[in-house]
């Protein structure tokens, strides 16, 4: 249960959980805790308490928003490595470049040239994660997986960016299976070695599933109401 109080000290506890819920799904699959990162989603999380969270041990921070994500860098803890993880237009890549080390949200061949024509300009290679819509859902940004393979092999010719993986959001009903076809999209793409493309992280797995997704190989877990509690969408 996510535990609420003014002093962040439920921050604290949720983490303590979270890891221990980690550690026990990644030795039921025989996998090293240690391979599987935390995400803390930070939509709508007030910077001083994702900044409690930082000096908790996360070291890894999720952005959806770029206009909130810019009201908050300032503030926030720069020891953390921050991640895009939302819907991105390319008209905003511009805002988010710099700061970035990683955007999760690519899927499309026009947004992936954006980021490479930015990146070149700031001098950096930006590293992404290809954006799999699973679920092949109307409401959800994503490649479709039957697409995914030819789209990375037309990205990565492309000097200012480094394909790291895959990300998905999959369907919450039967997530199981659909986190299993993400895995099995995953084997098949690295099993193909193509060139400029290293298979090194698949991001999946939210609040309610990322022991699952553990299970099927996530590298990534992107932990927003499961580490903070529920949404204050006041701020």
């Amino acid at each position: 249960m996510v535990k609420v109080d003014k002093s962040y000290g439920y921050v604290d506890d949720n983490l303590r959980e979270i890891r221990s819920n980690i550690a026990e799904a990644a030795a039921k699959c025989g996998r090293d805790e240690k391979s599987i990162r935390i995400m803390a989603v930070t939509k709508t999380v007030a910077p001083e308490i994702v900044n409690h969270a930082v000096g908790a041990g996360i070291g890894l921070l999720g952005e959806n928003r770029v206009q909130e994500f810019l009201s908050k860098q300032e503030i926030y803890d720069i020891s953390a490595e921050v991640h895009f993880i939302g819907n991105l237009q390319t008209n905003k890549v511009k805002y988010i470049i710099e700061p970035m080390t990683m955007i999760q949200s690519v899927d499309s061949l026009k947004l992936a040239q954006e980021i490479n024509r930015l990146a070149i300009a700031h001098n950096k290679v930006m590293n992404i994660l290809c954006e799999v819509n699973i679920g092949k859902e109307a409401s959800k940004g994503g490649i479709a997986p039957d697409e995914t393979a030819d789209l990375l092999e037309r990205i990565a010719p492309l000097e200012g960016i480094r394909v790291k993986g895959l990300m998905t959001i999959p369907p919450p009903s039967d997530g199981d299976i659909f986190l299993g076809r993400m895995e099995e999209l995953f084997n098949n793409i690295k099993d193909r070695n193509i060139e400029g493309v290293d298979m090194d992280e698949l991001s999946m797995g939210m609040t309610h599933d990322y022991a699952e997704a553990i299970k099927h190989g996530s590298t990534i877990v992107r932990i927003g109401t499961g580490l903070f509690g529920a949404r204050n969408y006041n701020f």
